[in-house]
């Protein structure tokens, strides 16, 4: 993908409109706009970086509150006038301290984000978490804690207590995210999975 095949004729500023979502959660983050020579860097370093009307400059989010967006997907839309950016922040995105931009729910998305410390955990192993616990003791142990989730979620679901089949069914969902990352699977390839039979 190359600047040039952008088609920049009805922004009338040369400028490419570009949206930044989060690779994990999905959530938009903030909208920003790139001349050439901020696509390039872009393009070249892996951080996004815009061209700032305001300054009159190239501007890489978080040179100066270290809240950097590193890219991991790009993608031009149909009329190749505006490019997604799906990047990992370092922190808040917008200036305000918020996640975002936009004044969506804080809990958007947040199961990914979940699945997104679990891994985090597995890679660290820091002493006193229970998600490092759970990972010391392997697959048996994490898959025990599922199935004895997953009955808990059935029984309150058959009593009809919806308060307490939320809080049973978000136990389960938590030990299933672990023992999805102790099998070396994520949310995405169940997405596809799960897509692939509903085509």
């Amino acid at each position: 993908m190359e600047f040039s095949d952008f088609n920049l004729e009805k922004t009338g500023d040369g400028l490419l409109p570009v949206i930044i979502q989060d690779a994990c959660t999905l959530k938009v983050l903030m909208l920003g706009y790139m001349n050439g020579e901020a696509f390039d860097k872009t393009v070249r370093e892996g951080r996004v970086t815009f061209f700032s009307r305001s300054k009159g400059r190239l501007w890489t989010k978080g040179e100066t509150s270290g809240n950097f967006l590193t890219v991991k997907e790009m993608y031009a839309d149909c009329d190749a006038d505006t490019l997604l950016i799906k990047a990992v922040p370092d922190g808040p995105t917008c200036h305000r301290g918020t996640t975002a931009c936009f004044d969506t729910p804080e809990d958007e998305g947040f199961i990914r984000t979940l699945a997104s410390v679990i891994a985090g955990r597995h890679a660290r192993m820091p002493e006193g978490s229970y998600t490092t616990k759970l990972f010391v003791k392997g697959v048996k142990t994490i898959a025990k804690k599922v199935g004895e989730e997953s009955a808990e979620t059935l029984i309150e679901a058959i009593d009809g207590k919806r308060d307490r089949y939320i809080y049973e069914c978000s136990d389960l969902i938590y030990h299933l995210l672990v023992l999805c990352e102790q099998m070396g699977v994520g949310i995405e390839d169940l997405e596809k999975e799960l897509a692939l039979r509903h085509r």
